[in-house]
């Protein structure tokens, strides 16, 4: 059960202690602008999106069958004691609206044992930026405080259009040291920040051997810029947080949803994409079933309903929120203090705003097939509280063409004695995955 244990990158914290590794960042991929669809009323995927692998560009003819390399930090020593403390994480997630922690004991399989979420004031993060620190860190000590959670052995996540996830190859390079040089020379090559305003994180994901009989190195890299992940870490300490980790949403997600494959040599016939719905923005993550390949923050989420229905309602978004929750895409059904045409303009709104959503996923999608050796899409998991929009799924495949379930973050833990199983767990799935430690 170690499914992307390649791609978790648990040691992103910046400079604090010795025990902490170095985190790494980067600014994430220029998107493509979306295209608008000749006929919103058709599906936007069926055409233009592959259901079959996309042919590689001419590799070597021989490749070793090795599982993927950590790499290992100069400044964690002690890597038993570390491991054994790590057993037991606090996923943090800091959404747009809310904070989601969730405890999880990693003795086996994972058991979740506590859960915890309140409302975040609106305005402290903003597309995954941190605009007020200060007051985040109160809100933090006082969540941590109510819900009595440890304060050490948080596991942080982070979702910003300004962290990037590459994947290359190098080759010829046997030495350590001389490896990890190359790659911060590649960093800057394929980044469009300069390397001392960013940290980044590497893991070798596998080794195969050239026609020349040169050794090479697939390489997964993630790059954020420092000041972004330093007001977050800055934010935690003063809250009384001890961070074990940080790591980017999108590998959290996958965790959490993404079933880990029986054989870890076989080759996976459609690719994952799992999507979390936040308040303001959507984690887009695709993986081969081992490691995330392609990842990009969405600058959509359920808010974008509340001010659609609020704008057709004369009403705000705050006074929208609950009647989106309410409302139904599937039937033509009347939430209270509501009239039918008032719901039905309402519901028109919405179907407005997921034709935009349904372009993004579109977009995200396509540029994923551009790449060498992607594969096809056999369906897309949904999560996040916007997720359980009665309809929403079935009116996203109706655009897309492509089949669109709604995850559960459950099915990969175990429920501790203590806690009842919640409903709407959607908004945990990033929690989640961040304690899980495969």
């Amino acid at each position: 059960m170690d499914l992307k244990k390649e791609i978790k990158l648990s040691d992103l914290v910046p400079k604090r202690k010795p025990k902490v590794p170095k985190p790494e960042a980067d600014e994430a991929p220029k998107e493509k602008k979306p295209k608008k669809p000749k006929k919103p009323k058709t599906s936007l995927l069926k055409k233009d999106l592959s259901f079959k692998r996309k042919p590689k560009e001419k590799r070597a003819l021989v490749e070793e069958d090795e599982q993927p390399k950590k790499k290992r930090s100069k400044r964690a020593p002690r890597d038993g004691a570390r491991t054994k403390r790590a057993k037991k994480l606090v996923g943090l997630k800091i959404g747009g609206s809310q904070l989601a922690a969730a405890r999880i004991v990693n003795n086996g399989s994972p058991e979740l044992v506590q859960v915890a979420r309140e409302k975040l004031d609106h305005g402290l993060v903003v597309g995954g930026e941190l605009r007020e620190p200060e007051l985040l860190s109160e809100q933090l000590r006082a969540f941590f405080r109510k819900h009595k959670l440890p304060r050490q052995g948080v596991r942080l996540g982070i979702a910003n259009n300004r962290i990037g996830v590459r994947i290359f190859e190098i080759a010829g390079i046997d030495d350590p040291k001389q490896l990890e040089n190359a790659i911060r020379f590649r960093a800057q090559e394929v980044l469009p920040i300069p390397i001392e305003e960013a940290v980044l994180d590497y893991q070798v994901l596998g080794d195969r051997v050239d026609e020349d009989g040169n050794k090479v190195r697939r390489i997964l890299l993630v790059v954020a810029y420092r000041e972004l992940i330093d007001r977050y870490v800055s934010a935690c300490k003063k809250a009384g947080i001890r961070l074990a980790g940080i790591d980017l949403e999108a590998f959290a997600l996958l965790r959490a949803l993404a079933t880990p494959p029986e054989d870890k040599t076989a080759t996976a016939d459609a690719a994952i994409v799992v999507v979390a719905i936040g308040h303001d923005r959507s984690t887009f993550a695709v993986s081969d079933g081992r490691v995330c390949e392609f990842t990009r923050v969405l600058d959509w989420g359920g808010g974008t309903l509340d001010v659609a229905i609020a704008r057709e309602l004369d009403s705000t978004p705050s006074e929208a929120e609950p009647f989106k929750r309410e409302l139904s895409l599937a039937v033509d059904n009347v939430p209270e203090g509501l009239t039918a045409e008032q719901a039905a303009t309402a519901r028109e709104a919405v179907r407005r705003q997921l034709q935009g959503f349904a372009r993004e996923l579109v977009s995200s999608l396509q540029f994923y097939q551009n790449q060498p050796g992607s594969l096809g899409i056999g369906e897309i998991v949904i999560t996040g509280g916007t997720a359980h929009l009665q309809g929403l799924g079935d009116e996203l495949q109706k655009l897309i063409g492509v089949r669109v379930t709604v995850g559960d973050p459950l099915t990969r833990v175990k429920l501790g004695k203590k806690l009842k199983e919640t409903e709407q767990v959607g908004s945990l799935a990033v929690a989640i995955g961040l304690g899980i430690e495969d």
